[in-house]
């Protein structure tokens, strides 16, 4: 029966990518989204004559099975069916057939094999066409991922490009990254993560059958971009010692990493924090079609006993301690994807939290979310998936201590219900703006609603919790008024190979004079609040008259702070001021101190295949020289993977001028991204906006 085996196939790649919006893809395989029909034309070595007939064979995954959904069997009919796969006839020429193929809008993602079947005087015969990738389809209505807003969905799932908001509420600021989802071999890494899960290696079948399900494989996603428990993708470290790989502030993207991944035999990548854990689930997420956006939250809280507080411990002498598990970090990165929530209820669909950066285990794996946005800000801490965790990294209360080890004994110093979780933010649609969305996560800060909704989230938690010394509805309500403030003011600028300068602001709120003692330490941290070394510190008894507001300097010198500056510029200053026989007033703040700028300029007008030159212009600030300096570059569309030029030494104030050539491969507004690394300056961000010509 050979002479029944089709001759050629035309799988009409080019039009069904347009019109499945997979264009941009730097593959050249068919990658189609699900729901949607496609076109391919068979042509036969013979007319079908009467009696035969043609069906098809769609399958996934190692033991595709009916049953599973995993595989389908389906004829060529006239007709269509809705809610499964199905093949039409269109038009026939002599012996080409066009087919027109739908695939269900609940149909696992994945590669797919398509096979045909040709029936023949009660025989069967199947003959192998060819593979293809079936993604998500946000759009189209019926599909779970469904997002109705164009411009949405050109950001979300489209744009490869972004930034991710970084700092502290007082300093918020910004480093580019290239998701990169479309560079060549980035989609069919993306599903490898899939094949190299935990689930898919326990029970391969169920787990190629729940891929049609974005709450599965975004919580999956949420444990294999860390490689915490399987052959995850980064490998987490905020020690502030990146020997034997790379300081996190230096990646510019995910490509690298993914590429990376995939060419150590699926090693853990070294190493990540939580941009950069954010930044590769994004990438992996808008590849397979779900869209998402990088979400930051400062002062975020990591309580580790679900009593919806965190316990920050001081001495004394205004040393940090790191006592205790709970942690509140100046910043940290999640994502976002956006599906409906059949398990919970309409309501609770669009934005689901997804967190890849390993902080707790949940269900026996370092994996978070999916976790809807709405019930987080509703307290509904009881839903699906680690809801607790989530809604107590942006509402615990902050609950201030003071250890003496000599005697081993604690006292509450002060609790606050307002610091933790501000300025929720993400890029906005179409622009490098910020854009504000913590009232998506809960209600303004002091309104009864905000109030309500924690005492409803706690009384939830409470089966699994004792009222104990440490948890927010113990209430420390009998603290005494203090009758001194205290806060740090800058005074000077704040930059790396500076002095810095800061004023202790001391008032006393009182009528009587008062005695303070004040206990002082700087300590350069990691962002997450991992102390690394005390840089500074100092003591002073002032006497107050009434109503009286003095300032003492705080001078750190670079000499002081040069060693034990990690990439995060970051420096936790500490008063611990006593008035005679009063409780104790903690005065507290991180300040980061600015890089020198690093610029990138664009020599030429850029344009589509045309080599174009870049400058970058960098000036030595300090007195002395700047060894090993590196410089890292990447852009999707710009270049192909990444660049790495060796900087020559700079001498004391020395400026240095470096020019690369660069050749874009796609027309439009793209980012180039630049990391600068020397012996004094672990990681210069900068980045260019290339308008590309065709």
């Amino acid at each position: 029966m050979t002479d029944l085996e089709p001759q050629s196939i035309d799988w009409q790649t080019i039009s069904s990518r347009q019109a499945h919006h997979t264009d941009k893809f730097y593959n050249q395989d068919l990658i189609l989204r699900r729901g949607q029909s496609f076109n391919i034309s068979l042509t036969l070595r013979r007319l079908l004559r009467s009696g035969e007939s043609l069906g098809f064979i769609a399958s996934t995954g190692p033991n595709p099975s009916e049953l599973a959904k995993t595989k389908a069997v389906f004829p060529l009919s006239n007709g269509t069916t809705s809610g499964s796969w199905h093949a039409q006839l269109t038009s026939q020429t002599d012996n080409t057939l066009t087919v027109s193929i739908t695939s269900p809008t609940n149909a696992p993602v994945g590669w797919y094999t398509l096979s045909i079947q040709v029936f023949s005087q009660g025989s069967v015969f199947t003959w192998k066409l060819g593979m293809f990738i079936l993604l998500f389809n946000p759009w189209s209505q019926a599909d779970s991922v469904f997002m109705s807003n164009h411009a949405e969905r050109e950001e979300y799932i489209q744009e490869d490009s972004g930034i991710i908001f970084v700092g502290s509420t007082n300093r918020i600021g910004m480093v580019g990254w290239n998701f990169g989802q479309f560079e060549g071999d980035i989609l069919n890494i993306c599903l490898s993560i899939l094949d190299n899960s935990l689930n898919f290696r326990r029970d391969p079948t169920t787990d190629v059958a729940r891929r049609s399900d974005p709450k599965y494989v975004g919580r999956v996603l949420s444990a294999m971009v860390n490689g915490n428990d399987d052959n995850g993708v980064l490998a987490g470290n905020w020690s502030g010692n990146y020997r034997g790989g790379l300081d996190p502030r230096n990646w510019n993207g995910s490509v690298e990493i993914l590429k990376e991944w995939k060419k150590s035999g699926f090693r853990p990548v070294r190493y990540g924090q939580c941009w950069v854990f954010a930044g590769t689930l994004n990438t992996v997420l808008r590849a397979l079609g779900i869209p998402s956006r990088v979400i930051t939250n400062f002062n975020s809280a990591h309580d580790t006993d679900r009593n919806l507080s965190v316990d920050v411990y001081y001495d004394p002498m205004g040393n940090p301690l790191d006592k205790g598990s709970d942690s509140v970090w100046n910043f940290h990165v999640w994502n976002e994807a956006w599906f409906v929530r059949t398990d919970l209820g309409a309501s609770y669909g669009g934005w689901q939290v997804l967190d890849a950066t390993p902080q707790e285990r949940s269900q026996g794996v370092f994996q978070c979310g999916p976790a809807s946005v709405v019930a987080i800000r509703e307290g509904d801490v009881n839903l699906d998936f680690d809801m607790p965790f989530i809604f107590a990294e942006v509402n615990a209360d902050r609950i201030t201590w003071i250890y003496d080890a000599q005697s081993n004994a604690q006292k509450q110093n002060s609790s606050d219900s307002h610091t933790i979780g501000k300025y929720i933010s993400t890029k906005a649609v179409g622009s490098y703006s910020r854009m504000d969305v913590t009232e998506k996560y809960k209600y303004p800060e002091g309104s009864s609603q905000e109030r309500e909704v924690f005492e409803k989230a706690m009384g939830k938690l409470k089966p699994h919790t004792s009222i104990g010394p440490t948890s927010a509805a113990a209430g420390g309500n009998e603290e005494q008024e203090p009758s001194i403030s205290g806060k740090f003011k800058v005074t000077g600028i704040l930059a790396v190979g500076k002095e810095v300068n800061l004023a202790l602001m001391l008032k006393n709120l009182t009528s009587d004079m008062k005695t303070v003692t004040v206990n002082m330490t700087a300590w350069t941290i990691v962002y997450n609040g991992t102390l690394v070394h005390e840089v500074w510190k100092d003591s002073i008894t002032v006497s107050l008259d009434p109503d009286e507001e003095i300032q003492h300097p705080v001078k750190i010198t670079y000499a002081q702070y040069e060693k034990y500056l990690k990439a995060d510029n970051m420096i936790r200053t500490t008063a611990i001021c006593q008035a005679s026989d009063e409780a104790e007033v903690v005065v507290e703040r991180d300040i980061i101190l600015d890089n020198p700028t690093l610029t990138l300029e664009l020599l030429d007008q850029a344009e589509v295949r045309k080599p174009v030159i870049i400058q970058m212009l960098f000036s030595n600030p300090l007195d002395e020289p700047v060894n090993n300096c590196v410089l890292m570059v990447e852009g999707s569309g710009l270049l192909l993977g990444s660049l790495r030029i060796d900087v020559p030494s700079l001498h004391p104030k020395e400026r240095s001028r470096v020019r690369f050539e660069i050749m874009p491969t796609r027309s439009g507004t793209k980012q180039l991204l630049a990391d600068f690394s020397c012996n004094k300056f672990p990681a210069i961000k900068a980045m260019l906006s290339i308008d590309v010509a065709e």
